[in-house]
């Protein structure tokens, strides 16, 4: 069987500069807390526990810390997190991942000059709520056609659109356009890393010329899944997993290629351990 491993399988930039600014703290024997998991991974976060990473997830938790260095993640949290950590004297490590930040730059000045933040993503996630947080104005998060079509506002409202950096490339152009169909004055800045376009078109090509395909990522990871989402559309044998335990495979007996794909926060070790295993033993 031969297998094809997408160029762009695991970490980004983003994820890998936050990931190796954790684990240099934690080298040095600081005290180390994290404002919510560093990345989207489990195997990640439970190795950083193990060398004394504490995970923290409120602002009552943040407030009541008196020492330690607090890391905030690479999806980045609102400006109020940033004020607080700077308030308690605590020692930060922003490892925000810097396509994040320019989103939070744009947004803060944008919305600082009157005009309406939309931002496509999915609401909750971590990185969008954190964008969120830097708009000086009610920002409205849309994540499908329904929710954009329904949206209203005076025709003379002035609207800045940006996007969650992972979100799926494709879907983001067709909401925008809604917005523009709809007669809005809009600003529109495609905030979406060249990583993850990079990454969603690699993998939407493989996944049409092959048997079978394997995203791997964390279950929590938003990119993960839409890039499970994509290979799912070009090929009905996708599987999505964790770690090499999650893989059990009833591939065609015709199958003889598989295409192996992963998230922005797969380590590369979780990567070699599934392709080196599906060349073994099938």
């Amino acid at each position: 069987m031969e297998v094809i491993l997408a160029e762009s399988a695991g970490f980004c930039f983003g994820v890998k500069r936050a990931v190796e600014k954790v684990y240099e703290q934690a080298a040095i024997g600081k005290k180390i807390y994290t404002f919510g998991p560093i990345i989207h991974n489990e195997e990640v976060v439970k190795d950083l526990e193990n060398k004394g990473v504490t995970v923290i997830e409120t602002e009552e938790e943040l407030t009541s810390l008196t020492e330690g260095t607090v890391v905030i993640r690479s999806h980045g949290v609102s400006k109020h997190i940033c004020d607080l950590i700077a308030q308690s004297g605590l020692e930060c490590v922003d490892a925000t991942c810097p396509f994040v930040k320019r989103i939070h730059n744009i947004v803060e000045k944008e919305s600082a000059s009157g005009k309406k933040i939309i931002i496509i993503g999915n609401a909750g996630h971590p990185e969008v709520e954190g964008i969120m947080g830097w708009s000086h104005t009610p920002a409205s998060v849309i994540e499908s056609a329904e929710e954009a079509e329904n949206f209203n506002c005076k025709k003379d409202e002035m609207l800045c659109i940006v996007s969650q950096t992972t979100f799926n490339y494709n879907k983001f152009k067709d909401l925008v356009e809604i917005f523009q169909k709809k007669g809005y004055n809009v600003n529109v800045v495609n905030t979406i890393c060249n990583a993850t376009e990079e990454r969603q078109t690699q993998a939407r090509e493989i996944a049409a010329r092959v048997d079978a395909m394997i995203v791997i990522g964390g279950k929590h990871s938003s990119n993960t899944r839409k890039l499970y989402e994509i290979c799912k559309e070009k090929c009905a044998n996708t599987y999505f997993i964790q770690t090499l335990d999650d893989l059990h495979l009833e591939l065609p007996e015709t199958a003889a290629l598989v295409g192996i794909t992963a998230g922005a926060s797969t380590p590369n070790n979780i990567i070699e351990e599934v392709q080196n295993y599906v060349r073994i033993n099938f």
